[in-house]
């Protein structure tokens, strides 16, 4: 449903920015609509359309908060590989997901990752 309303949009010339996509998929995270939420993530991201920080921390986020926490894990590469650059909130979001699920060892070794990388600072 999602991914037809968007393509209904753009059929009639409305053409959202990344920050209506955003408030779209945030909505649906928080909604339980975590599929049709990850349809439209991965419609735009196929569709060459830039994501932007905030959009792939939604998406970690509802990816996190649904216990799924390896798909979101697997996002943080490919959103560098995107030149998005993960930032404060990034982190925050996968060291609460790990520490959540007691994976003290990988959140520190995450937290390590992050610091060397240059996307935290001591």
């Amino acid at each position: 449903m999602g991914i037809a309303l968007i393509k209904k949009g753009v059929g009639r010339g409305i053409w959202p920015c990344v920050y209506t996509y955003s408030i779209l998929i945030d909505g649906l995270c928080k909604g339980g609509r975590l599929n049709t939420a990850r349809e439209i993530f991965h419609y735009l991201s196929l569709k060459g359309h830039l994501l932007n920080v905030c959009t792939y921390n939604i998406m970690i986020n509802g990816l996190c908060r649904e216990g799924l926490l390896d798909e979101a894990m697997a996002l943080l590469p490919e959103m560098i590989e995107n030149g998005c650059l993960p930032d404060k909130i990034t982190c925050n979001i996968l060291m609460q997901a790990l520490l959540g699920k007691s994976e003290n060892d990988e959140a520190e070794k995450f937290i390590h990752e992050m610091i060397s990388s240059g996307f935290l600072t001591q």
